[in-house]
């Protein structure tokens, strides 16, 4: 079934995918099912991703050189880690087309613009978000529906062709995804707090609880309840990226965790104090504010968060 969106016209023939694994993956497969006549070209470092996509025929062209494979597309994003980007811009740069649009799906924006500034002078570079994603990783970690539904979110600077945003927009949508253009400072420190922080709060909670010396590793895997468990499932995302991520956007990181330290005290006192009217009145907003997402349609209302098992 066509994905919604996809009789919008972005007006590219050719697009070129840096990086094979679960975004660029699931850009492919969705593009591949909205436009079927556009040429895909991709590449990943890695040449056991090449090889596999190769194998599973994930784009028309897979080549082993970044220059070769973003000659002739007229979109290239760039789906690696966020601190790889310079990198991998600066591979591709012999074969970029003049009016080539550039782009990205890293998780902060204002590092990434600059990056991507400084090693390709001159090109038309509008920073993107999928906010989408799984703790899988791989080329065939990647599904066409990753998208539908959800924001994705473009940081184009101050002079950025006009027409060049709409049609990375027009993109997007086709893949699914509702689209919104917002600056990249801003973009960074909302992520700060709505995925970063919960990130780094998960892999705290894991180690914390390997390092009780009272709870043995084997009692945490077996007896882990739902919360634990829920917070295992992002514990388990790709290290390299949000290591990455984590310096890339360390301002607007600590800024968030300064506050939540600030509130954790507060919780702790009242713990202390046994303030029930204090805890009953905190989780109560945050109770409104995670019914707010659903309603949104940011998650499922379903029991156990849809789980199947």
């Amino acid at each position: 079934m066509p994905l919604a969106g996809c009789l919008m016209d972005h007006g590219f023939k050719t697009v070129a995918l840096i990086g094979l694994g679960l975004i660029g993956s699931s850009i492919a497969r969705a593009a591949r099912q909205a436009y079927p006549n556009l040429q895909l070209r991709g590449f990943d470092s890695d040449p056991e991703v090449r090889a596999r996509a190769r194998e599973i025929r994930l784009v028309d062209i897979v080549s082993d050189d970044p220059a070769e494979a973003v000659r002739g597309a007229e979109l290239v994003i760039l789906c690696v880690p966020v601190g790889a980007m310079a990198a991998a811009a600066e591979s591709l740069r012999q074969g970029l087309e003049p009016h080539a649009i550039v782009s990205d799906v890293g998780s902060c924006k204002a590092p990434v613009a600059r990056a991507l500034g400084e090693a390709l002078p001159g090109a038309t570079i509008i920073p993107a978000h999928p906010i989408a994603g799984t703790e899988r990783s791989g080329p065939d970690a990647g599904f066409a529906e990753l998208f539908a539904g959800r924001w994705c979110i473009l940081t184009p600077a101050d002079g950025v062709d006009a027409n060049a945003v709409a049609r990375l927009s027009a993109f997007w949508t086709a893949l699914g995804a509702k689209v919104e253009v917002m600056d990249a400072e801003r973009h960074d420190l909302v992520l700060a707090v709505t995925s970063h922080l919960p990130h780094l709060i998960a892999f705290t909670i894991v180690g914390t609880a390997s390092h009780l010396e009272e709870v043995t590793e084997g009692e945490v895997i077996k007896y882990s309840a739902g919360g634990f468990r829920d917070f295992t499932r992002i514990a388990a995302s790709d290290p390299t990226m949000w290591r990455d991520i984590f310096i890339a956007n360390k301002d607007a990181v600590l800024q968030a965790l300064g506050h939540l330290q600030d509130d954790l005290s507060t919780l702790e006192a009242a713990i202390r104090r046994g303030d029930g009217e204090a805890l009953f009145d905190w989780f109560t907003r945050t109770r409104a504010i995670r019914r707010a997402i659903v309603y949104e349609g940011q998650d499922v209302a379903a029991p156990d968060f849809g789980r199947s098992a």
